[in-house]
């Protein structure tokens, strides 16, 4: 999820690649960024935990912004598997791309609507235009590397966002959240909540992301890590572990075939809020009450928030995607401008299983998010708006929760 994508929002980071809040909007830099000289001018050192809720950091970008050429070009993979893509990334870029003082024809933001031939076309369009930056967030990995092979062999730049495009170039940089911090949320998340829901002998479908998305394996990496122990002490047991998806549709079909495979199931780990949010769609169908039966997700979607508050999902990964934009959006100037980004920003590696190597990357945090946090997080961020949020019947549950 990414982003589950996530899903975010939605986690910082990352996001976290996770984009923000307790763990991530406070960290405010205690004084400005520092500046290293150079022969033609003094390249500002951002650090990730620079960058807050107002943009501020990516002003001090704007000389570094007025030496770079060409256009820096953003791939972003859908509008399905996770709504963060259309509601937080597209508008966060476009912020931190003006706030560093980038016009209209510095930057290009593209959708491939979940095609990645028409992403293709997209990053092709781009290169032919000048790009001298691509940011690309990729449907597949090998989709993904035919795109960035072709954009380094015309001399421009790669940063993988949000998701690792294992087999690219060796020399590429990836901005993110701790893949494997939000998965480990997630799990501890879900022990949690079966806890205080009192879920009597606790049976566990673990449902996974796309397995072709290298972020899917870190996030099953981080909640495996944590859920292993419970099974192998007989805790919690596992009922199943089905071949992962991001397409919700896919998630509610799958989840009702496990369910009717194992009836005593009364606990799943969701990846993102997409696919919980259709699970707890079968759920309702099926009369489940609230507090009854744990879903967790990620990317602090507004359903995913809406579901918690109600009492159908534990919590959600935060990704603060106004860090991991800004993260981005940075690096682009840098390289844009030809410079060396700072070992104080690009202060993490990632390993590309595929080429065997460590890839620099930049990493934000992400943090879990239930009742008792939603209102000094996602609520006090704006990721979520009071009145889109508190609807209906979850009114109520935004009074208790001291949401208004």
């Amino acid at each position: 999820m990414r982003t589950v994508r996530t899903g975010v929002a939605l986690t910082s980071a990352t996001l976290c690649l996770g984009l923000v809040v307790t763990a991530c909007s406070s960290n405010t830099p205690t004084s400005s960024p520092t500046t290293q000289s150079t022969t033609s001018t003094a390249v500002p050192q951002l650090k990730a935990t620079d960058f807050t809720a107002d943009f501020a950091a990516m002003k001090q970008l704007t000389d570094l912004a007025k030496q770079g050429k060409g256009m820096i070009g953003v791939l972003l993979p859908d509008t399905t598997t996770s709504t963060r893509y259309v509601q937080y990334d597209a508008p966060y870029l476009t912020k931190a791309f003006e706030a560093a003082g980038l016009s209209a024809s510095d930057f290009k933001i593209d959708n491939a609507n979940g095609s990645a031939a028409t992403m293709q076309t997209q990053a092709e369009a781009d290169i032919n235009a000048g790009a001298s930056v691509l940011l690309v967030d990729p449907l597949d990995p090998g989709s993904g590397a035919a795109i960035e092979a072709k954009a380094e062999a015309a001399g421009v730049k790669v940063i993988d966002y949000d998701r690792l495009v294992t087999g690219g170039p060796a020399d590429r940089y990836y901005v993110s959240f701790d893949n494997v911090e939000v998965g480990k949320l997630i799990g501890q998340g879900a022990v949690d909540c079966i806890g205080g829901w009192n879920v009597p002998t606790p049976n566990v479908l673990v449902m996974d992301g796309d397995p072709s998305d290298n972020n899917a394996k870190l996030f099953a990496q981080g909640y495996n890590g944590v859920l292993d122990p419970k099974f192998k002490d007989g805790t919690f047991t596992k009922v199943g572990e089905p071949a992962g998806t991001w397409t919700p549709s896919v998630a509610a079909t799958t989840f009702e075939q496990q369910l009717t495979a194992n009836p005593a199931t009364n606990a799943v780990v969701t990846p993102n809020d997409d696919n919980a949010n259709a699970v707890i769609a079968v759920l309702k169908k099926n009369g489940t009450p609230a507090k009854k039966f744990p879903t967790t997700g990620q990317d602090a979607s507004l359903p995913g928030l809406q579901n918690i508050l109600t009492g159908y999902q534990c919590g959600t990964v935060y990704k603060p995607i106004y860090l991991e934009a800004q993260a981005a959006a940075a690096l682009a100037i840098y390289l844009r401008a030809g410079q060396e980004p700072p070992s104080s920003l690009v202060a993490a590696t990632t390993k590309d299983t595929v080429l065997n190597k460590d890839i620099k990357s930049v990493y934000t945090t992400p943090v879990w998010v239930t009742p008792d946090n939603m209102a000094a997080t996602v609520v006090k961020d704006g990721a979520v708006k009071v009145a889109d949020l508190c609807t209906g019947d979850v009114a109520s549950a935004c009074a208790q929760a001291g949401i208004k």
